[in-house]
């Protein structure tokens, strides 16, 4: 089986995704996910759900590049990038990922600081005399 490669993003981070076929494993930025996400338990449940929902986590190897934005947000983009190859390899696993909503980039990023204010949205601090 040839190469897949999908892109998977959240809020700044990107994740850019190859799988094939193999014996698996998650190799990120050069190390595997346990040494990437260390203790994180339930980020490492949402890296891997694409996989666990397909049946594919000992026969895919996944093999990605992330940049930009926090760990948590990495790791929700490397769950989009393998949906988006999952889906792309095989047809049959868009029917399974797709009602999950795996495979809806999640738009929501940080707002920007507006003039006069203290962050987006927050007013100095009102004073009557």
């Amino acid at each position: 089986m040839a190469t897949v490669y999908a892109t998977g993003k959240r809020k700044s981070a990107v994740a850019k995704v190859r799988i094939k076929t193999g014996k698996g494993g998650i190799i990120v930025n050069g190390v595997d996910l346990n040494t990437w996400l260390g203790g994180h338990e339930a980020i490492k449940l949402k890296v891997v759900q694409p996989l666990l929902l397909t049946k594919q986590e000992s026969l895919i190897e996944v093999n990605a590049i992330i940049t930009g934005g926090g760990y948590s947000a990495q790791a929700e983009a490397l769950r989009h990038g393998i949906a988006k190859a999952l889906a792309n390899m095989d047809a049959d696993f868009r029917a399974i990922l797709k009602p999950k909503g795996l495979l809806t980039r999640d738009s929501r990023v940080v707002e920007r600081k507006k003039f006069g204010r203290h962050k987006a949205r927050r007013s100095p601090q009102f004073s009557k005399r």
